[in-house]
C-alpha cells in the first residue's frame, strides 16, 4: 500500500498531467508504473513501494500494460478473498465460521448480504461460481420459530445495521440481482424462488406503503446514516424507517420482475400476473415520487409523507437506468446532471461539510462500474470513459482495489482534521475487485450477462488500449474476445459492434465508429450543501400558527413547499395534524437537508391494557404511533427492531392492519406511524400483535454481538401511549 507520504502528495493537489495511461499514469505529482515480467507477471510500482503480481489465468493482451497488469491484480485480490472460513467478532464470539466463500476484503473477513450481492452482480458469478453460491446460500436463513407459530419459511437475511436492522433497512432484495446469474445449477436455483416469494410477501406485508405505492427503508449501501441523511438521525432512526429510498425501491422492483419470471416457469401463470402488476405499479410510483424536473434527476430519499430531500446518490441513479425504471430522455438526463470531479464521480451528492470522509466526499469504485454500465445503456461515451479511468487510476495508485477514495485527491486517506477520511478503507475490497474485472470484461470488452458481446468503447480510449495496434484481446478460461479496430474512425466518438465471426470458443468482433450524443460531464457543481436548520418553532395565535423564520429558511407543510413566508405570517389552522419542516438556501440555490418537523394539531393519547379503545368525533384518514423505549441495543446496528402489528377495529368495518415499527432507541420516542380511516361516532378497538424482525432467523442463533441473538429471539420495546391524530388534507398523498 502506498504510504501516508504518498497520500499527502495526492492531497498536495499539484497541477494534474494528463496520463498516458500505458506503461504508467501520474496523478497530482506521483508517477505509477507497470511493468511486465518474463514469466508473464507484473510489476506494479510507485515511489515509495511495488507490488509483484503473478501471471493469472485470465489475461488481457492490449497496448495498455498498464491496464493488462491491473486486471491481473484484481485476478491476485479476487484469490486473497476467497477463503475456506470467515470471521466476525460480532458472530459465535470471532471464531471462524466454515465457509467456501468470498469474504468482504482486508478489514472486514466476514459475508455481508449487500456486499456480496453487489459484487456477484458486478461479475463475479462468471469468475467463480461455485464460491459466489456459496456466500449468497450463507445469507439465506430459516426462521427459528417461537412456541406455536407457523411452519418455518426460508428468506433472505438483512444484516445487523441502523435501528436493529429490518425493516428500517429494507434492501435485502439485492440479494436476488446477485443470484440472477447462478439459476443454472438446479439446487441453488430450487432455493431462489421459494426464498424471493417469502422475502416480498414479508417486506410487502410490513415495508410497504400503499398510499405512495412504495417501499420503506434505508438507501441501498449509504448505511452510516448521519453521512447522507440529516444529522439529528444519528440518535433517532425512525424517520428513515418511515421514508423511501430510491435505491431500496429499484431494486424491489427487480426483485418483482425476477419473481414474475420464476412464477412462470415454475407454472404458475396467475402469481407471475401478480407480480408483474405489482412491478408496473411500482415503476410509475418510483418514476413519480422521486423524480425532480428542477434538478433533472432522481432524489436519493423522501420523506415518510412525501417531503422532497435535495440530495441525490449515484448507484440509486445506475440502478434506475440499468434496470428500465428510467428511459429515454429522463435516464439521459439523470447520468449527466449528476455532476462529477476529476478524480471520479461522488456516492453522494451534494457532501456534507460537517460530516468526514466515507460516504461522503468519496468515490467508491463499485458504485463508479454502476455508473460505467448505466452509461453503457445510454450510450454515454464522455461518463463510460470517465468512469474507468476512475476504476484503473484508484487501482494503480494504491496496488489494490481499495473500498473507497476521497472525492477530490482520489486519496485514500486525507487529513481533515474531525473530518479526515476515509475513516475505513481496506483493501482488496471485494465489491472494488468487482468493479475492476467488470471494467475490463463488460466495460471494455462488452460481455453481456445474456453471453451477447456488445462493446460500447469510446473513441477516447483508443490511444490507450490499441496504440498502435489493429487488435485487442480478451482471454478468458472458455471464452476468447478479440475487438478489432475499423480501417477509419471518422468523427465517430463509440466503437459498437459491426460484425463479429467466431470459431470454437474464439469471437472476433470487428469494430465501427458511430456517432452519439455526446453528454458533457457535469463539472461545474458546486460541492457542499448547506447545513440544515433546527425545527421550526411553532406558537399557536389567536387566528393560526405563526413560524419563527431567520429569512433562510424555506418551510414544508405536510410535505408541500410552502411559499415564502416570513415573522408576520400566520398559518391557518386546519383541522388535523400539521406538520412543519425546515431547509435552508444557499446561493447556488441548493437546499439543506430537511429539518425535524414540528407537529402540531390535537391528538388523543390512549394508555392501558389491550385492546385500546376510542370513538372517533371526525370522518376521515386517522395517523396512529406509539410512544416508546427500546434499550435492546445501540442505534447503529444490531438485529431487534420491535416490529408490532396493530389491528384496528372500527365498528363493524373490516380489520385495518398497520405495522409499526420501534427501533432501538436512546429513552422514549415515537415509533413509526400508519393510517386507517374511520367514520365519525366509530368505536374503534386497537389490538397489538406480534411482527417479526430478525432476531426470528435461524442464522442469528450466532450473533453474540447484542441482544436476540445466541440468546433467543426478541421482539419487544417498553410500549407507553397509543397516540391518535386526524389528517389534514394535505397529509395525504394523492
Amino acid at each position: 500500500m502506498l504510504s501516508l507520504l504518498l497520500t499527502a502528495a495526492l492531497a498536495a493537489g499539484a497541477a494534474t498531467p494528463t496520463p498516458q495511461w500505458q506503461d504508467g499514469l501520474d496523478w497530482h505529482g506521483v508517477h505509477v508504473a507497470m511493468t511486465l515480467g518474463a514469466q508473464g507477471g507484473y510489476t506494479l510500482a510507485w515511489p515509495y513501494g511495488q507490488r509483484a503480481i503473478a501471471a493469472q489465468a485470465m489475461r488481457v493482451d492490449t497496448a495498455s500494460t498498464l491496464f493488462n497488469g491491473l486486471f491481473a491484480m484484481a485476478q491476485d485480490d479476487l484469490a486473497q478473498d476467497s477463503v475456506s472460513a470467515i470471521r466476525d467478532d460480532a458472530f459465535d464470539h470471532g471464531q471462524p465460521i466454515p465457509c467456501q466463500c468470498f469474504e468482504t476484503g482486508l478489514k472486514w473477513p466476514y459475508v455481508w448480504t449487500r456486499d456480496l450481492s453487489y459484487a456477484v452482480d458486478l461479475g463475479l458469478w462468471r469468475f467463480d461460481p461455485a464460491r459466489s453460491r456459496n456466500g449468497l446460500q450463507f445469507k439465506l436463513s430459516e426462521v427459528r420459530l417461537p412456541a406455536g407459530a407457523a411452519a418455518s419459511q426460508s428468506m433472505v437475511m438483512q444484516d445487523t445495521g441502523s435501528g436493529g436492522s429490518w425493516p428500517i433497512s429494507t434492501d435485502r432484495v439485492v440479494w436476488f440481482l446477485g443470484a440472477r446469474h447462478l439459476l443454472d445449477e438446479r439446487a441453488f436455483a430450487a432455493q431462489v424462488y421459494p426464498a424471493l416469494r417469502n422475502t416480498l410477501a414479508q417486506n410487502r406485508t410490513y415495508a410497504f406503503d400503499a398510499r405512495f405505492g412504495l417501499y420503506r427503508g434505508e438507501t441501498s449501501f449509504l448505511d452510516w446514516r448521519e453521512q447522507s441523511y440529516p444529522a439529528w438521525t444519528q440518535n433517532n432512526v425512525v424517520a428513515i424507517a418511515q421514508s423511501f429510498a430510491l435505491s431500496t425501491n429499484v431494486l424491489h422492483y427487480g426483485a418483482l420482475q425476477m419473481a414474475a419470471a420464476l412464477a412462470l416457469s415454475h407454472g404458475d401463470p396467475s402469481a407471475a400476473a401478480d407480480y408483474r402488476a405489482q412491478a408496473a405499479a411500482l415503476k410509475s410510483a418510483i418514476n413519480a415520487r422521486f423524480w425532480r424536473d428542477d434538478r433533472r434527476m432522481y432524489m436519493s430519499y423522501i420523506g415518510g409523507d412525501g417531503t422532497p430531500y435535495d440530495s441525490y446518490d449515484l448507484l440509486g441513479i445506475a440502478l434506475a437506468i440499468t434496470s428500465g425504471v428510467a428511459e429515454g430522455d429522463r435516464a439521459r438526463q439523470a447520468l449527466a446532471s449528476y455532476p462529477t470531479w476529476p478524480a471520479g464521480s461522488p456516492v453522494i451528492w451534494p457532501e456534507r461539510v460537517d460530516q468526514p470522509i466515507y460516504h461522503n466526499r468519496a468515490i467508491w469504485p463499485f458504485v463508479s462500474a454502476y455508473a460505467l454500465r448505466a452509461a453503457r445503456r445510454i450510450d454515454d461515451p464522455a461518463r463510460i470513459a470517465h468512469e474507468l479511468q476512475s476504476i484503473m487510476r484508484g487501482a494503480a495508485l494504491y496496488g489494490s482495489n481499495m473500498e473507497n477514495y476521497e472525492l477530490l485527491t482520489q486519496g485514500q486517506h486525507l487529513d481533515d482534521g474531525p473530518l479526515s477520511g476515509p475513516v475505513v478503507n481496506s483493501p482488496r475490497q471485494l465489491w472494488s475487485v468487482a468493479a475492476y474485472l467488470a471494467a475490463v470484461t463488460e466495460g471494455v470488452f462488452g460481455l453481456n450477462d445474456d453471453g451477447r458481446i456488445e462493446p460500447k468503447l469510446p473513441t477516447s480510449l483508443v490511444p490507450m488500449l490499441f496504440g498502435a495496434r489493429r487488435t485487442i484481446t480478451l482471454i478468458l478460461p472458455k471464452q476468447t474476445v478479440t475487438l478489432q479496430l475499423p480501417s477509419t474512425l471518422g468523427d465517430g466518438n463509440l466503437l459498437v459492434a459491426d460484425h463479429a465471426s467466431t470459431s470454437g470458443t474464439t469471437t472476433l468482433v470487428t469494430l465501427k465508429a458511430i456517432r452519439v450524443t455526446d453528454e458533457a460531464l457535469r463539472t461545474d457543481a458546486p460541492l457542499y450543501a448547506p447545513v440544515g436548520p433546527d425545527a421550526p418553532v411553532v406558537t399557536s395565535v389567536a387566528d393560526g400558527w405563526r413560524l419563527q423564520v431567520d429569512g433562510k429558511e424555506t418551510i414544508y407543510l405536510n410535505g408541500g413547499r410552502m411559499q415564502s413566508i416570513d415573522e408576520t405570517t400566520i398559518v391557518a389552522k386546519q383541522p388535523g395534524l400539521q406538520c412543519f419542516s425546515a431547509t435552508r438556501v444557499d446561493t447556488h440555490g441548493l437546499e439543506s437537508l430537511q429539518s425535524p418537523a414540528t407537529c402540531v394539531g390535537d391528538t388523543a393519547k390512549i394508555g392501558g391494557a389491550w385492546p385500546r379503545q376510542w370513538t372517533a368525533t371526525t370522518s376521515g384518514h386517522y395517523r396512529v404511533w406509539l410512544s416508546y423505549a427500546n434499550d435492546h441495543g445501540p442505534i447503529n446496528t444490531g438485529i431487534t427492531a420491535a416490529v408490532k402489528m396493530l389491528i384496528v377495529q372500527c365498528g363493524d368495518e373490516d380489520a385495518q392492519r398497520v405495522p409499526l415499527v420501534m427501533p432501538h432507541s436512546l429513552g422514549e420516542q415515537a415509533s413509526t406511524y400508519g393510517e386507517f380511516t374511520a367514520k365519525a361516532g366509530n368505536h374503534c378497538s386497537f389490538n397489538l400483535d406480534d411482527g417479526f424482525n430478525m432476531s426470528y432467523l435461524a442464522h442469528f442463533a450466532h450473533y453474540t454481538g447484542g441482544a436476540g441473538g445466541d440468546s433467543g429471539p426478541l421482539n419487544d420495546a417498553n410500549i407507553h401511549e397509543l397516540q391518535i391524530a386526524l389528517l389534514a388534507p394535505g397529509n395525504i398523498p394523492p
